[in-house]
C-alpha cells in the first residue's frame, strides 16, 4: 500500500505559477498528475516513471514541467503561465511497474486526496 500526499495548490492570477508536490510513502515506478474540473471528467496531464521517462497531455505542453526525486519518493509539477481553464482539483497517482510499463496507460491504483488550483483573470 502506497500513500500519497499532495501540496502546493492555491489561487493565482492568470499568467502566474504554482509548484505542486506529491510525497509517496515508498518507492513506486509510475507516478502521474491528474486533474478534474467541476462537471468534467478526470484527465491525466503528466506522467513520469522512475527512470525519468515522461509524457504530457497536449494542453499543458510548454507550460507545465514534471519531475521527481526518487530518493525522496517525491513527484513535482511546476506550472507556469497558468490559465483559468487550468482551474481544477489536482491529484497525484501512482502505480507499480517495470521498465516495459508505459505509465500513461497504466491503471493507477494509488491516489492522493488532491489539491485545489484556482486561476482567475
Amino acid at each position: 500500500q502506497v500513500q500519497l500526499m499532495e501540496s502546493g495548490g492555491g489561487s493565482v492570477q492568470a499568467g502566474g505559477s504554482l509548484n505542486l508536490s506529491c510525497v509517496a510513502s515508498g518507492p513506486i515506478y509510475c507516478m502521474g498528475w491528474f486533474r478534474q474540473a467541476p462537471g468534467k471528467e478526470r484527465e491525466g496531464i503528466a506522467h513520469m516513471d522512475s527512470a525519468g521517462d515522461y509524457m504530457y497531455t497536449e494542453s499543458v505542453k510548454g507550460r507545465f514541467t514534471i519531475s521527481r526525486d526518487n530518493a525522496k519518493h517525491t513527484l513535482y509539477l511546476q506550472m507556469n503561465n497558468l490559465k483559468p481553464e487550468d482551474t481544477a482539483m489536482y491529484y497525484c497517482a501512482a502505480a507499480p511497474g517495470t521498465p516495459t510499463t508505459w505509465c500513461p496507460l497504466v491503471n493507477y491504483n494509488y491516489w492522493g486526496r488532491g489539491t485545489q488550483v484556482t486561476v482567475s483573470l
